[in-house]
Formats: C-alpha cells, structure tokens, sequence
C-alpha cells in the first residue's frame, strides 16, 4: 500500500503531504486518500472495493487523475500568461 500510495508525488512535485483512511466497519472495505500540496487546496478521493487493494488502486486512480488535471491546468496557464514588456510612455 504505501508504495502504490508513494508514487503519487510524481504526478504533482508540490506535494507536501499524503494521508490513507480506510474504513474497515462496512462489507466493503472503504477507502480516502487525502493530498496536501503546496500553493492550493487539499485533493480527496474516497472509494469501496471487494477488498482494500482493490479500493486502494480505485482511490488512486482518482487522485492520480486530479493531480494531473491541477498540473495541466498550472502549465496551460503558464503558456497562456501575457508576456510583460517594459512599454514607458
């Protein structure tokens, strides 16, 4: 588990923290994962699997995929930013 979990920074450099909830009380295993990163706010994911493998890969899909989208976000808007110039009149 904590080495599918560890491979999470790789999608988004500014994490500065990983958190793994799992809810064992229920028939299916439950299952929250919880990124703080910095300069934003924190990403969740929550999801029931047969077992806590299963949840666990569902739950990290979902986080893998919002990581992505905040990055690619990030970096389009980088490319979009009006460029300064140094225009006095």
């Amino acid at each position: 588990m904590t080495e599918k979990v560890s491979k999470l920074p790789r999608f988004f450099e500014r994490t500065t923290g990983i958190q793994v909830v799992a809810d064992m009380s229920h028939t299916e295993p439950e299952l929250e994962i919880i990124v703080s990163a910095e300069g934003t706010s924190d990403f969740f994911a929550k999801d029931k699997g047969t077992n806590v493998m299963v949840a666990l890969d569902k739950t990290i899909s979902k986080i893998e995929q919002q990581l992505r989208k905040h990055k690619e976000k990030l970096t389009e808007h980088r490319k979009h930013a009006p460029k300064s110039t140094d225009a006095e009149g």
